[in-house]
């Protein structure tokens, strides 16, 4: 006779209950321990359940829109049954020979080896575990050899779909030998901190380990040159402080932001390939016809960048209100993963909090990021004597394979142009 496990919901953290947004598992499928199951969401955070036993799917215990807690019983699990072997036969295979399985399964001639051509065999197993995918797509990763850390998906909530995998495959396949996001240099060595004293380890957020993977292969990937340039904003200043005055009475505080917002729109307007993207084979490129703006906005977990939809078509104040409730969300972790997407262009503003200039990292497949430092009063010469002025720190980074150093010249002194007579935003 069969033996049944039940598999219940474990520790889960700082949440009374919490809803399930996905089932991941059906009846009869074979599952190994830590394969997700369900994925559950709080008004915090979306997690996936992870399974204390291996075996087949007898049943499953909840449906979408369910709520779960600690010791919510999810599945019930055939322990005994021999399909259950071949799942913990897998589990070892890709630390023995991925090799020979990426081979076989995504090599386009016997002459192309894929340890060669791919980075996709150093597989972080720990990690692997925890990627936001199916138990099949796990499978079908391990056969090919690839590590689903590095594979972005495009399913609901970001899961990784058996598509994206294919995808990750064939990208790898078209890098040179030995180049590639990896570029053949030796991993970091692991260094025991406490030999010199004390240590503490403090876990990175999910937002703090997706952003840094992100942003490595963006900088790895994309040839980035960045542009300095000042604007001097010292009427527009004027300009915004009065407005905020009149329009004190209906709650809207206009920021410098919302002008910088309107300044790029005119830019992308005037120099269209900033409102591209490379395709995928790098030879031709998608001219965007609709302008979404990205904003970086930090919060206690880390970067996010919500995107304003259509800023061509909004008033200032329209802009201005918006900001405030997509800042408020970010900081909330109320930022849907639609409301992050479909950008063409990113600004990244530390005015805030100071600094004279910095590199933003361009946040691909968009081709260029304005980063905007603090803004100070200084001494201008205006022909016959020196003046305060104040001036706006801008740095631009464009994608070189897209943009050359004159047209980003270009663009910046467009910018400059625009903020320095709030005339110009205002056409």
């Amino acid at each position: 006779m069969s033996k049944m496990i039940e598999v219940f919901v474990p520790d889960i953290g700082d949440f009374d209950e919490v809803e399930v947004i996905e089932v991941l598992v059906s009846e009869g499928d074979t599952i190994s321990v830590e394969d997700s199951l369900v994925t559950v969401e709080s008004d915090k955070a979306t997690m996936e359940i992870p399974s204390s036993h291996a075996g087949v799917v007898a049943k499953v215990k909840v449906n979408i829109g369910d709520k779960v807690s600690e010791g919510s019983l999810v599945i019930l699990l055939d322990a005994d049954s021999a399909a259950a072997e071949p799942a913990a036969a897998q589990e070892p295979e890709p630390e023995t020979k991925p090799e020979p399985a990426a081979a076989k399964a995504a090599a386009p001639a016997k002459k192309t080896p894929v340890a060669k051509a791919s980075p996709t065999i150093n597989i972080d197993h720990d990690n692997f575990k925890k990627a936001h995918a199916s138990p099949a797509v796990r499978k079908f990763a391990r056969e090919l050899g690839v590590d689903l850390t590095r594979v972005s998906g495009t399913g609901n909530h970001e899961r990784i779909l058996k598509e994206n995998v294919q995808e990750f495959v064939k990208h790898a396949l078209r890098e040179p030998a030995g180049g590639g996001a990896s570029l053949g240099v030796e991993p970091m060595p692991e260094v025991d901190f406490s030999q010199w004293g004390n240590v503490e380890t403090r876990k990175l957020s999910k937002i703090n380990i997706l952003t840094g993977k992100f942003m490595h292969r963006n900088w790895v990937n994309v040839p980035h040159v960045t542009q300095f340039d000042e604007a001097d904003i010292t009427e527009l200043e004027a300009f915004r402080k009065k407005s905020n005055i009149d329009y004190a009475d209906k709650g809207i505080k206009v920021t410098m932001l919302s002008f910088i917002m309107k300044a790029v729109v005119m830019g992308l307007k005037e120099f269209p390939r900033f409102n591209s993207s490379l395709d995928v084979s790098g030879e031709a490129l998608i001219q965007k016809n609709y302008y979404h703006i990205g904003i970086a906005v930090a919060t206690p977990d880390g970067l996010v960048v919500p995107v304003i939809r259509d800023v061509d078509q909004k008033s200032l104040s329209d802009l201005a209100t918006e900001l405030r409730e997509v800042s408020i969300k970010a900081r909330d972790k109320k930022l849907k993963p639609s409301e992050m997407q479909g950008g063409c262009f990113t600004i990244s503003s530390l005015g805030g909090i100071g600094g004279t200039s910095f590199t933003p990292i361009i946040n691909a497949p968009e081709v260029a990021i304005l980063g905007v430092s603090r803004s100070k009063m200084q001494p201008v010469w205006n022909g016959s004597d020196f003046e305060p002025r104040l001036m706006c720190p801008l740095s631009l980074s464009y994608d070189h394979r897209v943009i050359d150093g004159a047209e980003g010249a270009a663009f910046s002194s467009y910018l400059s142009k625009l903020l320095s007579d709030v005339r110009y935003l205002l056409m």
